[in-house]
């Protein structure tokens, strides 16, 4: 904070693609030029160039998508698998972007954790936020996921009793509220991953020192935050509902590890998470990198903090499942 980020500028690769790929208006955008935009986002990070971006997955591990069959709809999940047999534990991930994003984009972390964890990766393809999907349908997503694999575990080859959560961005505040969920339904997680979190959606989610600090960071504005929080929760909306940093009791949750870029508008959203879970008796652990910003375990072949943030999570969970 302070003078210290003041100074800090993201890996010169990160402004160059910034620079070369500008942001567009998303205030101006019309709700079908927004989806087309989505659309054509979710197609450059699915290919094969995208990797030298993404990173590259381990080979140890299989990566295929399957279908999880709801009573109500079916949500495509991305499964990472280690080369040896179950029953394994489970790590359920999701992905960041909120309006945007795939579970392609998090391979090269999701194939590492699989093959040098020996865990079964279920990453969650959820709905995306738009004008007609709020962001309680994605939190849905995560939840429904979650309990279906647990409850199919043998078809799944996991263990029902060791189950870890990774969420990034908005995938980090559906994780979350997915750790609160179990615990109010009775099951028993080992560990919650917390990655970038954005845990705020309320009218206090721009009213933070690294909002204004941060404002025009390359990899998430502030006027793309104003979108999201517009699309996630509509007029009406009870954003308490979708921000776990407001819940009533954040106690009996599993231990958390809380990784923050420091150069992130959403930096101030995972301190102050973090802080919550401490305070209601939660064991959390923070972990900080200076000079990564937004996203960046996304972006390994831009951004070098990328693998000690994947040593760190890698270790943690180590340590739990």
């Amino acid at each position: 904070m302070g003078e210290a980020t003041a100074v800090q500028q993201p890996p010169l690769g990160v402004r160059l693609l910034h620079a070369l790929r500008k942001e567009p208006d998303f205030s101006a955008m019309s709700d079908e030029a927004l989806v087309a935009f989505r659309d054509a986002q979710h197609r450059k990070l699915a290919s094969g160039l995208a990797r030298v971006i993404t990173g590259f997955p381990d080979r140890a591990a299989t990566i295929g998508w399957q279908q999880v069959e709801l009573p109500d709809r079916v949500v495509p999940v991305r499964v990472c698998r280690p080369s040896v047999s179950g029953p394994l534990p489970l790590v359920l991930h999701v992905h960041g972007g909120g309006f945007m994003g795939t579970a392609v984009q998090c391979d090269w972390v999701n194939s590492h954790l699989a093959a040098q964890l020996q865990v079964v990766v279920v990453s969650v393809e959820h709905r995306l936020v738009d004008a007609r999907t709020p962001m309680s349908a994605a939190v849905d997503d995560g939840w429904d996921v979650l309990r279906h694999v647990v409850q199919n575990f043998s078809d799944w080859g996991v263990d029902p009793a060791r189950v870890a959560l990774v969420g990034e961005s908005a995938g980090g505040l559906i994780a979350a509220l997915a750790a609160i969920r179990a615990r109010e339904s009775g099951r028993l997680l080992r560990a919650q991953v917390l990655v970038n979190p954005c845990i705020d959606l309320t009218s206090t989610a721009l009213n933070y020192d690294s909002m204004t600090e941060h404002a025009t960071s390359p990899t998430l504005t502030v006027t793309r935050m104003e979108l999201f929080r517009r699309l996630a929760v509509p007029d009406g909306t009870d954003a308490r509902a979708v921000s776990p940093l407001y819940a009533d009791d954040l106690s009996g949750l599993p231990p958390a590890l809380v990784v923050v870029p420091e150069l992130d508008p959403v930096a101030d959203h995972g301190r102050a998470y973090a802080a919550r879970l401490r305070e209601a008796g939660t064991p959390v652990q923070l972990r900080e990198h200076p000079g990564a910003g937004h996203a960046f375990l996304s972006m390994p072949g831009l951004v070098p903090q990328a693998k000690a943030a994947r040593a760190q999570i890698t270790d943690f969970l180590r340590g739990r499942l």
